[in-house]
């Protein structure tokens, strides 16, 4: 039984085939048209998945749609009606995108899939997020968090979640049911991830792109703005629930402005987009600007309070779903898990043994969790996966990366037939200050690099982290980069209990402190104190674990910098073509194709 996914029109538009329950291929629209974050309907992403089962859209048996329109276009009427007339704008461009298309989604599927209408099915925005994490996690039975921007109508849910292998035994003769009750929820316009992202607004990054940065961000700063915190959003420790005070907030009634003057007077002009970052801690060689710098650390305290804000109230909720549920085991999704040390903070200080997050936990991972929410709770299919890597997008062949390179009179070594040969020497060249463009295999799934299509670079050197952010990946110089390390030795660097033993570190989603004896030795990756670290098995991508094994066994420091293989702006790569323009275009040095190897 084959079963579609898709998502988009929002952001981050993807398409997940599954087939008897486990996936085949998953893949976001913009690893294909190289728009960053595209929402369009995601033609090439769903032509990919059908050709990776050797299928065309008249054989599924399903195409699940990950949210209701219906129920999100009333969301913009009633919202739109209730803050009239500050909203006439949104109401115009509103009605113009959605009489437009998304209105007309079950026909635009029929056309674009070439599936009949009655195969078309629509989930629930929430749902889709909660089912994405639940059937791919290895639990049986779990609570579930699902934190975002907005769905329809719902900002945060909470619930539980139950299922039924095959093999298991009969209660009364039938199977137990697989079962997901989101039974609490907060709704538009009180919402964790519109709070987040407006604070991303406001420090001069993009929304739905630049949450991250404000995580990278907060580490330079303190929490000093608590106060002003509270003044437009409340929680209780309690229970978690919340509210924004709507009087500082111009989101539910524009599309151009998140936040309004009333929130400028507490916090202050914003941050221009295009200004230099630094601070103290970052460039202590800049002290004589003074001004500037004082400007810059007090948006790191403005960052560092909404990042407090935003783990202490995930953290109330976290503690409130396990006393609700008494369960020992938490699955999350939603944009908002992405908050990677919110994540290390909800396992290191709530009641919950072990917590899984959705790899692709926005919007794109909707298209996963509608596609296993029809197979396990419409349809009452047993579970039979856990989701074992993230690398489920389109792969290239040897010939293909060999054709490539011919047709364009690239001067390569092939390495065909003798992949230990190759490991040894990219790890060699780490050692010797060389930064290397790793693209093999499958690409990944969700937003994250995980070896497949990553830079690496040698973790030692702090210097290091400087060559790759201005030198490669023409970004902002105080984003960290992710520490990549064999999943055996994770626990000598990284004080993260039974670190060996949890999923969520194999996707870098959680932030955990590295142990003081370590940083110096891992300077590069070492952000104040922390790192966004990724474990690695041997089973699941032995190139990418053998050169890190092989860096080990030369320098004793099992750790690879890994980053994202991209220049600013752009897309992590796809094709061989996009590799190696990236690699010309930056101070790359080497290049791996598959079996291949370029060098400048």
């Amino acid at each position: 039984m084959y079963i579609l996914g898709i998502s988009c029109f929002y952001h981050d538009a993807a398409a997940a085939l599954i087939k008897d329950g486990q996936i085949v291929a998953a893949a976001m629209e913009e690893r294909f048209s190289r728009k960053k974050h595209d929402n369009d309907f995601p033609v090439q992403a769903i032509e990919f998945c059908l050709k990776q089962a050797g299928i065309a859209g008249q054989d599924l048996d399903y195409a699940v749609f990950y949210e209701k329109p219906l129920q999100k276009f009333e969301r913009i009427l009633l919202t739109t009606l209730n803050t009239f007339p500050q909203s006439v704008n949104l109401w115009s461009e509103s009605m113009l995108v959605w009489l437009k298309e998304k209105l007309w989604v079950k026909s635009i599927i029929t056309k674009e899939v070439g599936i009949h209408h009655d195969k078309i099915l629509f989930c629930d925005h929430h749902m889709s997020h909660a089912a994405s994490a639940f059937f791919a996690s290895p639990f049986k039975e779990a609570a579930v968090l699902t934190v975002d921007g907005v769905g329809e109508w719902t900002t945060t849910t909470l619930g539980t979640a139950t299922s039924y292998w095959e093999g298991d035994s009969l209660e009364n003769g039938k199977p137990t049911r697989n079962e997901i009750n989101l039974f609490s929820e907060e709704r538009f316009p009180h919402s964790i991830g519109l709070l987040y992202s407006t604070f991303t607004a406001f420090l001069g990054f993009r929304v739905n792109n630049g949450e991250y940065k404000v995580m990278g961000m907060a580490p330079y700063g303190t929490p000093r703005y608590m106060d002003k915190l509270e003044k437009i959003f409340r929680y209780s420790p309690q229970d978690g629930s919340f509210r924004l005070n709507l009087d500082y907030f111009a989101f539910p009634y524009s599309t151009k402005q998140s936040f309004n003057n009333k929130f400028l007077g507490l916090f202050g002009e914003p941050r221009p987009a295009e200004d230099d970052f630094f601070t103290m801690a970052t460039n202590p060689e800049r002290a004589g600007e003074k001004a500037a710098m004082d400007r810059n650390q007090h948006y790191a305290d403005v960052a560092a309070s909404i990042q407090q804000v935003t783990e202490d109230v995930l953290i109330a909720i976290a503690n409130y779903l396990h006393q609700k549920t008494g369960m020992k085991k938490l699955v999350m999704a939603g944009g908002v898990a992405l908050n990677t040390r919110a994540n290390y903070r909800i396992l290191a200080e709530t009641p919950f043994e072990e917590i899984y997050i959705q790899p692709a936990a926005g919007d794109d991972g909707g298209a996963l969790g509608a596609a296993l929410w029809a197979y396990h709770l419409v349809l009452q299919k047993p579970r039979n996966w856990v989701m074992p890597h993230a690398y489920w997008g389109q792969a290239y062949s040897d010939a293909e990366c060999c054709q490539f390179m011919e047709s364009n009179g690239i001067t390569y070594e092939s390495f065909e037939g003798q992949p230990e040969t190759l490991m040894d020497v990219v790890a060699e060249s780490l050692t010797q200050r060389k930064v290397i463009g790793l693209h093999q295999g499958a690409f990944e799934w969700g937003p994250r690099a995980l070896g497949n299509r990553s830079i690496l670079a040698d973790p030692r050197d702090e210097a290091m982290k400087e060559v790759v952010n201005t030198k490669i990946k023409f970004r902002e110089p105080f984003r960290p980069f992710a520490p990549v390390i064999l999943r055996d030795r994770a626990a000598e660097y990284f004080d993260y209990p039974d670190v060996e033993k949890h999923e969520a570190p194999r996707y870098m989603l959680m932030v955990s402190p590295v142990k003081p004896d370590m940083q110096d030795k891992i300077a590069a990756v070492s952000h104040m104190g922390t790192g966004r670290l990724q474990t690695i098995e041997r089973e699941t991508n032995p190139i990418y674990y053998g050169i890190i094994e092989r860096f080990g066994q030369i320098t004793g420091v099992p750790v690879v910098l890994n980053t994202s293989f991209n220049l600013r702006g752009e897309p992590i790569v796809n094709t061989p073509r996009e590799a190696f323009n990236t690699f010309r275009n930056s101070d790359i040095d080497m290049l791996v194709l598959g079996s291949f190897l370029i060098r400048k």
